[in-house]
């Protein structure tokens, strides 16, 4: 179980660095017009890719998974927002967030035995 959780939390993290914070932090321009696009300022490209990258780290460390976790879902929550005001196709676009968050929080469950526990005994 902790295995699979790893291994998901692995592939979660290798596509939000390579598809997400890196285009973000060289500021390629599929980034910049898919700002554009939901329309935010490009000025926040870079912060947007900082910030990003702390919670992937946060994500990652098992010490502070949880918290990364927590933060990253609201992160993805103004992504969602965002994409709903803009307006984008909802099963590519709005939606994906959502898809991405059930595959982050399902290898923080697999691969956390204290988070598991903690939902067995119901507090």
């Amino acid at each position: 179980m902790t295995k699979a959780g790893w291994i998901l939390t692995g592939l979660v993290v290798i596509f939000l660095l390579g598809a997400s914070v890196a285009p973000k932090l060289i500021g390629a321009d599929a980034a910049v017009d898919a700002l554009v696009a939901i329309g935010w300022p490009t000025q926040y490209l870079l912060p947007l890719g900082l910030l990003e990258l702390a919670l992937v780290v946060l994500y990652l460390v098992p010490r502070t998974s949880l918290l990364g976790a927590v933060l990253m879902t609201g992160y993805i929550g103004g992504a969602i927002a965002s994409h709903l005001r803009a307006d984008s196709p909802l099963a590519t676009h709005t939606l994906f967030g959502v898809y991405l968050g059930i595959a982050m929080w399902l290898g923080l469950w697999l691969r956390d035995a204290k988070l598991r526990a903690y939902f067995r005994r119901g507090s």
